[in-house]
């Protein structure tokens, strides 16, 4: 059943259509189509929207909306409704081609023409590119050269790019120069699906709606910050785009530095796109590297093992990676933020694969407290209180604090408060990709970063990246269903930290 308080707390959808290109991969099955329903299901859709799919397969309409109906029942968030079905498969339509095809673009416009003729689309479209990067600038070409990307008064035509947005600084320039040659600067959506979790937005209520966090949030009191991604599987068959791309590419440059720059903003006067922006942009350019990278940073590669009881294969062992492959499967490093709030507060950032659990957190530890009043107690019982924000995958935050141990004696131990939002909210939480793909039709952009913010962060791994790519020895081997190399345990001992266990 739907929850009428989704019409009341969301805004719903005007006429549009969504156009997918790539709707044969993962991405599409597995998230952008069953999304898509959700939202229907949810009534955040008007009844003239319209799903359309380019692809090369020999389909018609009623095939593609046999995938898409296979799609949404295997992946969907909510309860399958065959009302709401019947209404979405109404505006349901497949387009053949190849990306090269000028004939198959001009079907293309015709069948946009077609929907806004007799489904009411009224001019609205938005174009989602789940396809690689480098078929970026064809398709954005072929979307001007046949009039698709040219919006008339009134009306709206919108693209939007799955990460990653280039490879490095001059590939992110080269890529934004080709898409905002086509469409306006306002009507380029660069998805990162991690800013579309609802606890990655919880950050900003975490910190800026309770008084009791934002006085201490800042260098005099907080020792330091460590961002985690961990992932427990291998490649997952993602072998021909993951090597050569790599751990640190593939997740620092944007969903860890996203996430830093949410946690160390300062506070913006809204919550609109240009505000929130502003304040993290500031943030990226603040950021300042280690004088010494080589150790300030880490790298390495799960080799093959036990893990969790079973057999697994090492990263140069599974199908499609050669032999000789120096992709690292995890990474991390050290940056400092130039700024009066956060002078002295250095973050890490580390992500990898064939780690000890799925996880990614955000953990703020404050310095320890004078041992004055408990002189008697050693140092080494009194642990550094902590704020971790959970962004999956048991979305919440912990406070690790310290407390009295039950007895005669005063014996200080440490301590947790949870909060999961599983226990404390009836309201399901929406897939970020619910989310992003609202925010699309409705033209909100506050959760999508501008090209200046991409630039920003290559400017941040670029430097790490041409290190590693000088050094001539293969990444660090770790074991799999361990927390990665020793190099990344020696990154934080030498500032006399170790690294939090999620």
């Amino acid at each position: 059943m739907r929850d009428p308080r989704d019409r009341r707390l969301s805004r719903i959808a005007g006429p549009s259509s969504l156009v997918l290109f790539g709707v044969t991969g993962d991405l599409a099955r597995k998230k952008l189509m069953p999304a898509v329903y959700d939202l229907a299901n949810r009534g955040l859709l008007p009844p003239s929207f319209a799903l359309v799919g380019f692809a090369r397969r020999q389909w018609e309409n009623e095939d593609f909306a046999a995938e898409v109906l296979e799609s949404v029942k295997q992946h969907c968030r909510t309860p399958f409704d065959q009302r709401v079905w019947d209404q979405l498969s109404l505006g349901i339509r497949f387009v053949q081609g190849e990306f090269d095809d000028d004939e198959a673009f001009e079907r293309l416009k015709a069948t946009i023409e077609e929907l806004d003729r007799e489904r009411g689309t009224r001019g609205n479209h938005a174009f989602y590119l789940s396809i690689p990067p480098k078929a970026f600038e064809l398709v954005c070409t072929q979307l001007s050269k046949h009039g698709l990307a040219q919006a008339e008064p009134g009306t709206w035509r919108r693209v939007v790019i799955e990460k990653p947005f280039g490879h490095d600084l001059e590939s992110a320039r080269a890529l934004n120069d080709i898409v905002e040659s086509v469409f306006p600067p306002d009507s380029v959506f660069r998805i990162d699906h991690y800013l579309g979790k609802e606890t990655v937005q919880n950050i900003l209520a975490l910190r800026f709606a309770n008084q009791l966090f934002e006085p201490i949030w800042n260098a005099n009191y907080v020792d330091h910050v460590q961002i985690t991604m961990a992932e427990d599987i291998g490649t997952g068959g993602r072998a021909g785009y993951y090597d050569g791309v790599g751990a640190a590419r593939d997740v620092i440059q944007n969903h860890l530095l996203q996430l830093l720059a949410l946690t160390a903003m300062e506070e913006p006067i809204s919550f609109n796109a240009e505000d929130l922006r502003a304040e993290k942009e500031k943030v990226l350019a603040a950021v300042k590297l280690p004088d010494d990278l080589s150790t300030h940073s880490a790298r390495g590669q799960f080799s093959g093992g036990l893990q969790g009881g079973e057999e697994v294969l090492g990263y140069l062992e599974e199908e499609g990676i050669p032999a000789d492959s120096t992709t690292e499967t995890f990474a991390a490093i050290r940056v400092d933020i130039n700024t009066r709030r956060w002078a002295g507060a250095p973050f890490y950032l580390r992500t990898g694969k064939r780690l000890g659990r799925r996880v990614t957190e955000i953990a703020v530890v404050f310095k320890k407290a004078p041992n004055l009043l408990f002189r008697e107690n050693g140092d080494e019982d009194f642990g550094q209180n902590a704020v971790v924000i959970r962004v999956q995958p048991d979305e919440g935050a912990t406070i690790r604090f310290g407390s009295k141990v039950p007895g005669t004696q005063m014996e200080v131990r440490d301590v947790s408060m949870d909060f999961g939002y599983g226990h404390s909210f009836t309201e399901s939480s929406p897939e970020a990709y619910e989310r992003l793909i609202l925010d699309v039709l409705l033209g909100e952009p506050p959760l999508f970063p501008r090209h200046q913010e991409v630039e920003l962060s290559w400017k941040i791994l670029d430097p790490f990246e041409e290190y590693w790519a000088s050094l001539e020895e293969q990444p660090e081997p770790y074991a799999p269903g361990s927390w990665g190399p020793s190099s990344a345990d020696e990154l934080l001992a030498r500032d006399g930290r170790t690294w939090r266990r999620p």
